[in-house]
């Protein structure tokens, strides 16, 4: 028997047992990721990855002097972007994916996200070698957005090494805490 964090006067918290196995089931989640190289991609998606990189110069960032720019292309064609605004009380800012879904959500509410680039400079200004996922918030936000609208929000990370497309959100955020999460 192995036994982890046993200490005097506490019973342990880890124990496993070669007769005794805990493990009911096995699974695996694979996400695909198909990566492109700019001059892959068609005209459309090419002028929303050059939006998320304009934005990226409007990022109000600093103190990270990590610049996000963001940006989406609505079910109805209309394009918005934006930009991560950080605050010296740090919880006060918000990152480019949430201001830009949350502006999308603001002005124009019945139109779904169909596509949002994400791009990043780097503290010298310089996009971003790799490309940058959005945090857990804004991967939560984006989940809403596409639960909201009952359809995928298809997702271009820019980096100047590829640009990864993931078909949805949930490819970012597997087993995720959704409204059926609460139900009974």
């Amino acid at each position: 028997m192995t036994i982890f964090g046993k200490r005097r006067g506490f019973k342990p918290f880890l124990e496993t047992s070669p007769n005794k196995s805990r493990l009911m089931k096995h699974t695996e989640l694979h996400i695909g990721i198909n990566i492109y190289e700019y001059t892959e991609l068609d005209e459309a998606d090419r002028r929303l990855v050059d939006l998320a990189c304009e934005a990226t110069e409007r990022s109000y960032s600093p103190y990270s002097h990590f610049r996000v720019g963001a940006a989406a292309r609505l079910a109805d064609g209309t394009v918005v972007s934006g930009s991560n605004q950080e605050n010296i009380a740090y919880p006060s800012g918000l990152c480019a994916e949430r201001t830009t879904l949350f502006y999308a959500g603001s002005r124009y509410p019945e139109q779904a996200v169909d596509t949002l680039a994400i791009a990043a400079r780097n503290e010298k200004g310089q996009l971003t070698e790799k490309p940058t996922p959005p945090c857990g918030a804004c991967r939560q936000v984006m989940l809403e957005c596409e639960a909201r609208h009952r359809r995928p929000m298809r997702i271009l990370l820019y980096g100047q090494q590829g640009i990864y497309e993931l078909k949805d959100v949930e490819s970012l955020l597997p087993l995720s805490f959704q409204a059926d999460n609460m139900k009974a």
